[in-house]
């Protein structure tokens, strides 16, 4: 039998305060389960007071469903864009509502986060079972599009920031990309196979800055780094700090970075107090220059590679209908990886997958139930 075709797309996001009341229960939403006091998130949202206790990422998914409903209504095909949160309002399971109520069907969810990990796909995945249990019967069926950490619209933009960021700073000075840190164990777990976090982002480094030594004939040592680490102590994280790269920079001499943050799709609050804030105090101190590359935000690259994604789920959906009739294939098997015929990639690690396969990202603390997958 065909799937029901897609009738609308649907961004999953983190979410952000609003205002400074909603700082700390925010926070609370983020860290539930863990036990950390009230006291202790309150310190946390220093953060966000400092830029008024509003988070921008709200914002950014604001005004990047506009820009893909007008690629939408342009190109085709005309689906209406619904956007939801794990963290804050708008909350995943009232736009599930929302959509069960507008009589749709079935939805490409586009994650916010590039990347495969547990906290930035398997995550997102038990948050949308949660949000269809509890929205219940008539709730829509949802299938993933594919990360696109290696896809041009995504990556271009980084290369033509990375090119100009580096014009402007001293010679020998290097190019620092920057991810999220995240436990050593959970990138151990991401993918199928493991250690998939890493190799994403090391393959989308080596191919900005290959591209942009090919562009200025000035090639720029590189490193990956992290930042936003939020474990205890004794808990083996991603590393080296940014931080504590810059300072290990300084003392053999560099004397200018370029900070591109690669594990970012938008410039949110990591972004902002992390790298703008923060990491370019360090940089101040010791001297460095010090210029941040911006994030693909609403580029009109990145938002055609979202509307490029939706074209080509619903592609694979025509054609799986097609093999169907002909008597070839098996329900539900095309778009699970991401067929051929694509727009070129980025890097050597070739198309990804859409709905997750079995094991991948797995949540080391037990089993639960996750959408978008087979298991």
């Amino acid at each position: 039998m065909r799937a029901v075709p897609i009738d609308a797309v649907l961004l999953v996001s983190f979410g952000g305060p609003e205002k400074p009341d909603d700082v700390v229960p925010f926070l609370e939403n983020v860290t539930r389960g863990r036990g950390i006091p009230r006291e202790r998130l309150a310190e946390v949202g220093q953060h966000y007071f400092l830029f008024g206790g509003r988070s921008p990422i709200n914002d950014q998914c604001r005004a990047l469903k506009a820009e893909l409903e007008e690629d939408l209504r342009a190109d085709g095909p005309n689906l209406p864009v619904y956007w939801g949160n794990r963290n804050w309002d708008p909350y995943l399971s009232d736009t599930l509502a929302r959509m069960r109520a507008d009589g749709v069907r079935r939805a490409a969810c586009l994650f916010t986060s590039a990347y495969a990990s547990y906290s930035g796909c398997r995550q997102y995945r038990e948050n949308l079972a949660d949000a269809l249990a509890e929205v219940g019967e008539g709730a829509p069926e949802l299938v993933r599009l594919p990360h696109y950490f290696n896809r041009p619209g995504f990556v271009a933009p980084f290369v033509d920031g990375t090119a100009e960021a580096l014009e402007g700073l001293p010679a020998g000075s290097r190019i620092v990309f920057v991810t999220h840190s995240v436990p050593e164990a959970m990138n151990d777990a991401s993918g199928p196979e493991g250690g998939r976090y890493v190799a994403e982002h090391r393959d989308v480094a080596t191919a900005v800055a290959g591209e942009v030594a090919a562009r200025t004939g000035r090639e720029a040592g590189w490193d990956l780094v992290y930042c936003s680490r939020s474990g205890p102590p004794s808990q083996p994280w991603l590393g080296p700090d940014v931080n504590d790269h810059l300072t290990a920079l300084a003392g053999q001499g560099v004397r200018g970075v370029a900070v591109v943050p690669i594990g970012f799709v938008s410039d949110h609050m990591e972004v902002l107090y992390d790298l703008d804030t923060e990491a370019r105090a360090t940089a101040d101190r010791l001297g460095l220059a010090f210029t941040r590359v911006a994030t693909p935000g609403i580029d009109p690259r990145f938002v055609r590679m979202v509307g490029d994604l939706v074209r080509e789920r619903v592609a694979a959906d025509d054609s799986e209908h097609d093999d169907s009739e002909r008597g070839g294939g098996e329900p539900g098997s095309v778009g699970d990886v991401a067929p051929t015929g694509l727009p070129e990639l980025t890097g050597s690690l070739g198309p990804t997958w859409g709905n997750c396969p079995a094991g991948c990202c797995r949540n080391l603390r037990g089993d639960r139930p996750a959408a978008c997958g087979t298991d």
